[in-house]
C-alpha cells in the first residue's frame, strides 16, 4: 500500500526496510557524530529522520583519547576521540528519555574490547523501551589504542561480536570497516552470526603531522578521516559488498553532505544511508540532505526509493 505523504511533501515512497526494521525514510545520523542524545534536536526534527544512531556506547563509562582530539583536513576531518562516553546504563537513566521524547526512533551503536565487553553492553540493552529499534555493532572503530581489538578486521572475531551483541534482543547491524581486504567476507561472517544488516563504513585510518612541532597533530598519533575525502572508497565498499550480497541490506556511510551523494550509495546497493562529518559544518544537513532526497527523486520519476538500491549493478 502507498504511503500517505503531507501537502508538500515528496510524491516517492521513502519508506525504507532493513531487515525487520522498517523506517519512514532512509536516512540517518550516523554514530559518533551525533551525540548521545539531543544534541541536533535545536537544528532538525529528530522524528522526520529514519533514525537517530547514537554515539557508540561501552559497558561502563569511558574516558576517551588525550586531546587534541580533532583536526579539520582539506575535504573532511580527522579525530581520534577515543569512543568517549557515559556507558549504557548512565545513557538509558539520563540521555534516552529525553531523546525519545523528541519521537525519534533510535539506534544504539555499542563496543567492547572484549568479546565479553560487547555482550555486556548487549545485555544492559535488553530491557531499553521499544523506541529502541536496532543495535549497530560497532566492531571496526580504529581509534582505539591497541587495533588488535578492532574485531571488523577478522572473519571469526567479527561473527564472534555479532553472536554477543545478541544478547540485546534487538535486530543487529554490524558496521564494518573500509580498511580490510576481506570486506566482504567480514560481511558474510557477521551474516552469519546474526546480523540483519551491515553498516559499511567507518572511517579510513590517517595522519595529520604538525610540520612546526615535528610530531602527530592528534594527541593519539594515528586517527579516523571521513568527510567528502573518504566517499569514493566508501561507495566503493558498498559496492562490492552488494555485488557479493545483493540481498543484504547495507546501509552507506562516508562523506555524505548531499542528496546525490546519498543516491551514489543507493545506486551501489545501500538500503539506507547515514550522515555524519557533514553536520559539524551543517547540524540540519540529515534534515536538508532528507528533503532534497525527496526532490531528486520527484523530479526522475522515481515513485520509490527502493528502486534506486543496486541500480549501478545493473541488474
Amino acid at each position: 500500500m502507498r504511503r500517505r505523504t503531507p501537502a508538500g511533501g515528496p510524491k516517492v515512497d521513502l519508506t525504507t526496510r532493513i531487515g525487520s526494521v522498517t523506517l519512514p525514510n532512509p536516512v540517518m545520523t550516523a554514530s559518533g557524530t551525533a551525540g548521545h542524545g539531543t544534541e541536533l534536536a535545536a537544528h532538525l526534527d529528530t522524528a522526520s529522520l529514519g533514525a537517530i544512531v547514537v554515539k557508540s556506547l561501552h559497558a561502563e563509562p569511558w574516558a576517551g583519547n588525550p586531546a587534541p582530539r580533532v583536526h579539520a583536513t582539506p575535504a573532511g576531518m580527522i579525530n581520534s576521540v577515543g569512543l568517549q562516553g557515559p556507558g549504557v546504563a548512565a545513557w538509558l537513566q539520563h540521555d534516552l528519555p529525553d531523546l525519545a521524547a523528541t519521537g525519534a526512533r533510535v539506534v544504539v551503536s555499542i563496543w567492547g574490547r572484549t568479546v565479553d565487553e560487547f555482550a555486556r553492553a548487549a545485555e544492559l540493552l535488553a530491557g531499553a523501551p521499544d523506541v529502541v529499534v536496532a543495535v549497530e555493532v560497532n566492531a571496526s572503530c580504529p581509534n582505539l589504542e591497541d587495533r588488535r581489538a578492532l574485531f571488523a578486521h577478522s572473519v571469526a572475531a567479527t561473527g564472534e561480536v555479532v553472536d554477543a551483541a545478541s544478547a540485546a534482543r534487538r535486530p543487529l547491524w554490524a558496521k564494518l570497516s573500509p580498511n580490510t581486504p576481506d570486506l566482504v567476507e567480514v560481511a558474510a561472517a557477521a551474516v552469519a552470526a546474526g546480523a540483519e544488516a551491515v553498516t559499511v563504513a567507518n572511517t579510513v585510518l590517517g595522519m595529520v603531522i604538525d610540520t612546526e612541532a615535528r610530531r602527530p597533530m592528534l594527541g593519539a598519533g594515528r586517527g579516523g578521516l571521513s568527510g567528502p575525502a573518504i566517499r569514493p572508497v566508501a561507495v566503493r565498499a558498498v559496492y562490492d559488498t552488494h555485488e557479493a550480497h545483493p540481498d543484504l541490506p547495507i546501509i552507506g556511510v562516508g562523506g555524505i553532505a548531499a542528496a546525490e551523494d546519498a543516491v551514489q550509495f543507493l545506486l551501489a546497493g545501500a538500503t539506507a544511508v547515514q550522515v555524519g562529518t557533514a553536520t559539524f559544518a551543517d547540524p540540519a544537513a540529515p534534515a536538508r540532505i532528507l528533503r532534497d532526497l525527496g526532490r531528486w527523486c520527484d523530479q526522475r520519476g522515481v515513485a520509490s526509493v527502493a528502486e534506486l538500491v543496486g541500480g549501478a549493478h545493473g541488474r
